[in-house]
């Protein structure tokens, strides 16, 4: 399994994608008000694993510049799709992976990961490309699912089972804790790790880390 049938699975399953809904409406949008507030109108922004673009269209108005990637050449189409009905000047889709893509003009003063970091193969490799993508002091922000922390059930069960009839993508496991550290052992200072679902626990700790 590689980056590129990660990118065949999302492929196949962009549509269905975009069709679907947000499972917890009022935590998204507290998470995007929250990330909102931290950005600055001269900022230049990456975010990687966009999807079908909803979040970056969102965020861009209030930036300087706004890049979205996704390794998924169909989710990009769907983004773009989503950007000639509503443009937004300063947002540019573009598919890629982290690896890809470089600090075109000056580094970005902010990288956003939205349920992202779980389906990276190396994390630790794309969290060291994230630091270098950063201005100093750039902030890293992200809200992951960490499958290490829900259910016994679902990693052991549930996520293989999908995986090998083609159902689920590629999932790293790992408990919240040892992503703090991994983030912290990449060159960030963790500035606030919170939950904004709208009840319970979702295990999707929104982080907000600084390049040192």
């Amino acid at each position: 399994m590689s980056t590129t049938s990660d990118a065949r699975f999302w492929d196949r399953t962009a549509r269905k994608y975009a069709a679907g809904a947000i499972g917890d409406q009022a935590g998204y949008e507290r998470t995007l008000a929250r990330t909102s507030a931290l950005l600055r109108p001269g900022d230049r922004v990456l975010e990687l694993g966009c999807g079908t673009g909803t979040t970056a269209l969102r965020l861009a108005r209030d930036v300087e510049a706004y890049l979205a990637t996704d390794i998924s050449a169909k989710m990009i189409a769907i983004a773009e799709a989503k950007y000639a009905a509503a443009p937004v000047p300063n947002l540019v889709f573009r598919t890629a992976t982290a690896e890809e893509i470089t600090a075109e003009r000056a580094p970005f003063n902010a990288v956003l990961g939205f349920s992202y970091l779980h389906l990276v193969r190396d994390l630790s490799g794309a969290l060291a490309h994230i630091h270098a993508l950063l201005a100093p002091a750039g902030l890293f922000i992200s809200k992951t699912p960490c499958v290490g922390d829900m259910n016994p059930l679902i990693r052991l069960v549930l996520l293989p089972a999908m995986r090998a009839i083609g159902q689920a993508p590629y999932a790293g496991v790992f408990r919240a804790s040892e992503l703090k550290e991994l983030i912290g052992a990449a060159g960030f200072e963790i500035l606030a790790v919170e939950d904004h679902a709208t009840k319970g626990k979702e295990g999707r700790p929104y982080i907000v880390a600084r390049k040192k």
